[in-house]
Formats: structure tokens, sequence, C-alpha cells
């Protein structure tokens, strides 16, 4: 398993914690595909989103918040 630090990600995404939500944003919008369950050594979808956005194959933008106007 690769190991992704946290500047090889802040590079990618401006920050460390915005590239981890990123990442896990992705890898929930991927589970959400059909997959062949029965292959067994497929690697983890976290995985494989932190590679995406570490090799810059992964684009995002991002979006302001809506206020609640009361």
């Amino acid at each position: 398993m690769r190991i992704f630090t946290p500047i090889e990600i802040a590079e990618r995404a401006g920050n460390k914690y915005l590239g981890v939500l990123v990442a896990a944003k992705f890898a929930r919008y991927v589970n959400d595909f059909p997959r062949d369950r029965s292959i067994a050594l497929e690697k983890k979808l976290t995985t494989r989103a932190l590679e995406e956005l570490a090799s810059g194959g992964l684009t995002y933008r991002l979006i302001g918040r809506r206020r609640h106007e009361t």
C-alpha cells in the first residue's frame, strides 16, 4: 500500500485537509457504482481516490455555502 504524505496531497489540493475531504467525497461517489464483488484483491476506494488526487487525475471545484435568511 502506498503512503501519501500531507505535503503531496497539499500540493494538489491547496491544503491537506481539503485534499482528504475531496478524496473522501470521490471515494463515496465511486462506491455508488456497481462493481464486480468477486474480485478480492481490489484496492480500497480511499486509496484509489488518493492516488487519483495525487496524480492530478481528479479535478474539483469549491462551491460556497448557501446562507439561509431568517
